[in-house]
């Protein structure tokens, strides 16, 4: 049963209660004025005991005093004397006589006669009948404003309730709205202060969980350096553009930093990221008039970015603006190129695959045409093996012409008795002497089968370097493809050469990946016997990345091994790193193999790998890159 109806019940009783009682308190007092009325009656006609009438003039008599409802008079031997007046049983009954019951009735013996009496009853009950109906007046009165008055107050609880529910019910949608607490008044307003700390707690709360989603979400899909969106977001945003039935065109553009690795490797880590960073400014900024909301680091070094309904005519003028910015930021670095672009158009519908292959073509043909510059593919079809065409030719355009120059970066000795060597980076330009990403010649030349002839030159202008400048003195490191050296002409043609310069070639260490090594663990071997045979050395860069690292140092037995950088970051903080040094390094000892850890750029890291016994260090912390013509004056 519910408060409301609990409440009227109750109510009901107490005034049932209150009514009876005052029906009982009216009721005695009737009775008590009846017994006065009786006995007042008595004590009169005691006063006649010698009455010698007759009956009627008796009832004449005592009717000036009384009223009576009935009245017999009996003589006992003159009948004629006799009177009867009235009923002794009442024949109309009224509400007054259901509700009070009582009989004022008397009997009086004469010397004569006898006389009985009922006397009326309706001076005594009329008073309290009135007195009740006063009173259960006034407390019907009582009971319906009560009533009333709480059925108000249940009304407004009740609306007061139903608002509650309403905004716990939205909840849910997290809708915060400020609580109504003039709505909630009474034994509610505890619950409306309740309600609006809990609003405030539970957005607090809300907002808390977005900010940190928010900050899950950028460390999912925004890249930390640029600040731009990941690849998975471009690839999303693809799939809209590819799948879509709506009428849309716009162009792609696709940004490559292909100095990225070149300059990880010459500045360090840092620099590099600093170098993203300049460049993701530099497109911001070019692109800042044209509508662009998102940007994309689809890799390592390359960016992409979608804008919508413009020609290709029209987006070549951000091309421009972003060759500017290029340009300006490689006033203020030791570099002339900073990255290459290449433009494409799409529509809805087209072919992700084939967007993204002309848009690497765009940027393979704007990359073999000079620093910063950009290039523009409107086709669809047809101009799929343009960029690499435009590869091939400056690959071997470069081969021919000899368009190489040396960095220089050397490798301090943890102690005295090691030999170590200054590594030389090699660096290309083309035909107008604009340097050339080192990267993708790399890369393209292995595509092309034209890595062997690029290795030979390397080779050839080394030993022609070391030979015509005699101020050059120790050792110096080269890097080739493993590619070439997996390769039994080039390994016959390079034992040749170095044959012919004995004295020169025991100057030189070669540097190769130990990722290209393990795919031919019998050619890596006799690489390094080969080179052996004529005193040059044999380093495997890159050490630690592959699954058989253990197996594959033992078998081809290297001189010299350099930990990739990864295993130097943050060593003095990474207790696995160091674990993995340790055991490299006790391992290295015991066959006779040196490790030189590379990618050095703080002083703890430093202190660290020395304590470790690590044979050299090379870094940026260590020695900037130099190119090698400053250093030979």
């Amino acid at each position: 049963m519910g408060l409301s109806k609990s409440f009227q019940l109750v109510l009901f009783v107490i005034f049932g209660l209150l009514l009876y009682r005052i029906y009982d308190l009216e009721n005695k007092e009737m009775q008590r004025q009846g017994s006065i009325a009786t006995e007042k009656y008595a004590e009169y006609v005691n006063q006649m005991s010698d009455w010698t009438g007759d009956g009627k003039s008796l009832y004449e008599l005592l009717s000036q005093q009384f009223t009576f409802q009935f009245f017999q008079y009996i003589h006992e031997s003159d009948s004629d004397k006799n009177f009867t007046f009235g009923l002794l049983a009442k024949t109309e009954g009224n509400f007054e006589d259901t509700i009070f019951k009582i009989e004022l009735g008397h009997t009086k013996a004469f010397s004569q006669g006898r006389l009985q009496v009922r006397l009326s009853t309706s001076s005594v009950i009329s008073a309290s009948f009135v007195n009740l109906e006063k009173a259960a007046t006034l407390t019907i009165v009582a009971y319906l404003l009560i009533m009333i008055s709480f059925a108000i107050l249940m009304a407004i609880h009740r609306r007061g309730i139903k608002y509650i529910c309403d905004y716990v019910d939205n909840i849910p949608n997290l809708s915060f709205q400020a609580v109504e607490t003039s709505r909630l008044r009474g034994s509610l307003k505890p619950i409306g202060v309740a309600l609006e700390k809990s609003r405030i707690e539970l957005k607090t709360s809300i907002g808390n969980f977005h900010k940190e989603n928010d900050l899950l979400t950028k460390a999912a899909y925004q890249d930390p350096v640029t600040g731009f969106s990941t690849r998975r977001r471009f690839n999303d945003y693809l799939k809209t553009i590819t799948d879509s039935d709506k009428q849309q065109f716009g162009v792609l553009c696709i940004i490559k930093a292909a100095e990225l690795s070149s300059i990880n490797q010459l500045h360090g880590r840092e620099a590099g990221d600093d170098y993203l960073s300049k460049i993701a400014t530099c497109i911001r900024q070019a692109a800042a008039k044209t509508g662009v909301n998102e940007y994309y680091r689809v890799s390592s070094s390359d960016f992409a970015l979608f804008i919508n309904d413009i020609t290709v005519k029209e987006g070549e003028q951000f091309l421009v603006s972003l060759k500017r910015y290029l340009d300006e930021y490689a006033q203020t670095v030791d570099t002339d190129s900073i990255a290459h672009s290449g433009m494409v158009p799409f529509e809805q519908n087209c072919d992700s695959h084939a967007l993204l292959t002309l848009a690497d073509t765009a940027v393979s043909i704007a990359q073999t045409s000079g620093p910063n510059r950009y290039h523009i593919l409107e086709k669809f079809s047809g101009n799929q093996q343009l960029g690499d065409d435009h590869w091939k030719v400056t690959i071997n355009e470069l081969i021919n012409r000899k368009g190489i120059k040396f960095f220089q970066q050397p490798i301090l000795p943890c102690n005295n008795q090691v030999d170590v060597y200054r590594e030389l980076f090699a660096r290309f330009y083309n035909s107008e002497g604009s340097n050339l990403p080192t990267a993708s010649v790399i890369a393209m030349s292995e595509r092309h089968g034209l890595n062997v002839d690029l290795d030979k030159m390397i080779v050839v202008h080394t030993l022609q370097l070391l030979n015509s400048n005699p101020s050059l003195t120790g050792n110096f490191g080269i890097n080739i493809s493993a590619s070439s050296a997996l390769q039994e002409v080039f390994v016959s043609w390079l034992r040749d050469i170095l044959s012919s310069h004995r004295s020169t070639s025991a100057r030189i260490v070669f540097e190769l990946n130990e990722s290209g090594m393990q795919k031919n663990v019998t050619a890596s071997r006799r690489f390094v016997n080969e080179m052996h045979k004529v005193g040059a050395k044999v380093a495997i860069q890159h050490f630690g990345l592959g699954f058989s690292s253990f197996k594959f140092f033992r078998e081809v037995k290297p001189d010299v091994i350099k930990l990739d950088s990864s295993y130097s970051e943050n060593i003095d903080q990474d207790n696995n790193n160091k674990f993995f040094v340790r055991m490299i390094v006790d391992i290295s000892r015991r066959i006779g193999i040196k490790v030189i850890a590379t990618g050095v750029e703080k002083q703890d890291e430093k202190l660290t790998l020395e304590k470790m016994l690590v044979d050299g260090l090379q870094g940026y912390y260590i020695a900037r890159p130099e190119i090698i013509a400053k250093t030979d004056k």
